[in-house]
């Protein structure tokens, strides 16, 4: 991995971090002054909102990301690439957005805060992150989520107050939304001149595009869907429950996805200019080494303490969400190794349709699971359903890319994080100090957990090395040493 694409690993994770973090922060005030029902509202119409600016960006955050990838070495090809493919989204956007007022006059049970996420839709018809992605330059998308969400989260604790503020709460995060997306705009034209937009061009992107957008509708199944399908069969509260979690699983995601968009285009550029197969297999290798280690320790370490955090973190009448950890995320392990594979095996290599047939079987499960759970479940049985769908796209991919390669030999890669982490998991169950202040007692379940796991996980390398006699553990070492060495300078 060259310099440059360890620098945009830290940069992507700044940024996803920063888009988790500050809801995070802003998680148990807004709860505490929304309430269920009043996050629930929010969270149903912003998905509804996310639903039709899915119609806008298409396939583009992986079409465009690749596109220009795969041309960023030709100031003229990118420049043409781009303004061919935006013209696109911008039509899009025309489109979409009458639609969408349509929907806020004449089906909306919440006019007002549905009227407000128009700014939402229009933001996303701005939004050319993934030109910036393509082009490998993180620190600028950085840079806009740092400034925005600074400012949104002070302007979320200076303005809501109550239950009545839920509109108020949609301005202050559709004006963030909307200004993160103009400030990426006046850098662009160091990177690119103008050309200008020829029909044939741009429906030259229309149906790879589309082909790409396949696999966005089959994934807000079980993002967004879920939890439209929940506000309609259940009720308002139970969405805002699922909402209020979700927020929290996103945190074992945050390094996922960001890693996942840094080696995309580098893995794209590797194809496109023939790298040598070993090699990409050996980042592969690495990269699951990472992800696993990261999604495990942090994902059954918020199980591990979720009783005792519910509570403290959402405030009374939020115990629900305890549940919906321990049964949402055990899928940040399927959906790492997902992320893994889509980004550097089957995005790079064109091979859109086995990624469409994997996310349209995630897609069906889900359906089927929330029609026949949810009434019975609720905001549980929508839990279920994402876990089953996640769990089933991993196993199709799995089956999908053995035909080209060893695929058992990165998945058991997996298995020892796993372990350690469901021992950590077990173990916490056993652990409590009811003499001992909150606070001090769930630090220190924290602390006895990170080390059962670390423990846990030295003990299954040393049985890999001196028992099975396989190479996991020089695997593990040679990937941290590979990611941290630097690079002698040469000498004259």
């Amino acid at each position: 991995m060259k310099s440059k694409a360890k620098q945009n690993i830290i940069y992507n994770f700044i940024y996803h971090v920063f888009v988790i973090v500050v809801p995070l922060i802003t998680t148990p005030y807004v709860t505490r002054k929304l309430g269920a029902t009043g996050v629930g509202e929010y969270g149903f119409e912003y998905s509804v909102a996310a639903y039709f600016a899915l119609f806008i960006k298409l396939g583009l955050n992986n079409y465009g990301n690749r596109a220009i990838a795969y041309t960023r070495d030709n100031k003229e090809e990118v420049s043409k690439e781009f303004w061919n493919i935006y013209f696109f989204q911008f039509l899009c956007t025309v489109v979409v957005s009458v639609f969408y007022l349509g929907y806020c006059f004449l089906i909306s049970g919440s006019f007002l805060v549905s009227f407000i996420l128009i700014l939402y839709i229009l933001s996303t018809g701005l939004d050319i992150a993934w030109f910036y992605w393509g082009m490998e330059e993180f620190k600028v998308t950085v840079t806009r989520g740092t400034l925005i969400k600074i400012l949104s989260t002070i302007a979320i604790f200076i303005f809501i107050k109550d239950e009545d503020d839920v509109a108020l709460y949609t301005l202050i995060l559709c004006i963030g939304s909307v200004g993160g997306q103009i400030f990426l705009w006046p850098r662009l034209f160091r990177y690119i001149s103008f050309v200008k937009p020829t029909r044939a061009e741009v429906i030259k992107h229309i149906k790879p595009n589309l082909i790409l957008f396949l696999p966005a509708i089959a994934v807000s199944f079980y993002k967004i869907m879920d939890k439209i399908m929940l506000g309609v069969i259940s009720n308002k509260a139970e969405v805002g429950f699922y909402e209020s979690s979700e927020k929290i699983i996103k945190v074992p995601m945050a390094v996922v996805e960001s890693f996942g968009a840094v080696m995309q285009p580098r893995m794209s550029n590797l194809v496109a200019n023939k790298a040598d197969p070993r090699y990409m297999s050996e980042v592969l290798k690495k990269s699951i080494i990472v992800i696993m280690l990261s999604s495990t320790i942090l994902g059954f370490g918020i199980m591990s303490v979720a009783d005792e955090f519910v509570p403290a973190y959402y405030g009374a009448g939020f115990e629900q969400c305890s549940l919906l950890f321990k049964i949402l995320l055990p899928s940040c392990m399927f959906l790492a190794l997902t992320n893994i594979f889509k980004t550097q095996y089957l995005l790079p290599k064109k091979k859109d349709k086995e990624y469409i047939r994997a996310l349209f079987t995630g897609a069906i499960v889900n359906v089927l699971m929330n029609i026949l759970l949810i009434p019975l479940m609720a905001s549980g049985g929508a839990a279920v359903g994402t876990l089953a769908a996640e769990a089933s796209v991993c196993l199709v991919i799995a089956l999908t890319a053995r035909r080209e390669m060893k695929v058992l030999d990165y998945y058991r890669l997996a298995v020892p994080f796993v372990l350690a982490g469901g021992v950590m998991f077990v173990v916490s169950y056993y652990i409590s100090f009811p003499g001992m202040s909150f606070i001090w007692g769930l630090l220190l379940k924290i602390v006895i957990c990170g080390l059962v796991y670390v423990v846990m996980l030295a003990v299954l390398l040393l049985l890999s090395k001196y028992v099975l006699k396989n190479d996991f553990c020089d695997e593990v070492v040679s990937t941290f040493s590979f990611l941290w060495k630097r690079k002698k300078p040469k000498n004259g």
